[in-house]
C-alpha cells in the first residue's frame, strides 16, 4: 500500500511542477508521475540531511514539488538539446 502512496503523491507533486514551469510539456502521465517521485526522493534526502526540514509535513511537501520542478527544468534541458541536434 505504501507504494500506491509514492506513486499517487508523485503523480500530484509532477502535476503540480508542470504546472508552475514555463512551457509546453509533451510528457505523459508516466513520466510526469517519475519525475514527481524522483524529485520528491531527492528532496526528501537532500533537505532532512542538510536539516531544511522534519520528516512529514508542509514544508516536505514543497520540497517535492521544488525538487520535480529542477527535474523537470533539467530534463527539458535534455530533451531540447537533443532534439536541436
Amino acid at each position: 500500500m505504501h507504494w500506491l502512496w509514492v506513486i499517487i503523491v508523485g503523480l500530484v507533486v509532477g502535476i503540480i511542477a508542470k504546472a508552475v514551469t514555463p512551457g509546453k510539456e509533451a510528457m505523459g502521465w508516466i513520466i510526469t508521475a517519475l519525475l514527481g517521485i524522483a524529485g520528491s526522493f531527492i528532496s526528501t534526502y537532500v533537505g532532512e540531511k542538510l536539516g531544511w526540514w522534519p520528516e512529514a509535513g508542509f514544508m516536505h511537501f514543497v520540497g517535492s514539488i521544488i525538487g520535480a520542478v529542477v527535474l523537470l527544468v533539467i530534463y527539458h534541458a535534455l530533451f531540447r538539446r537533443g532534439a536541436s541536434s
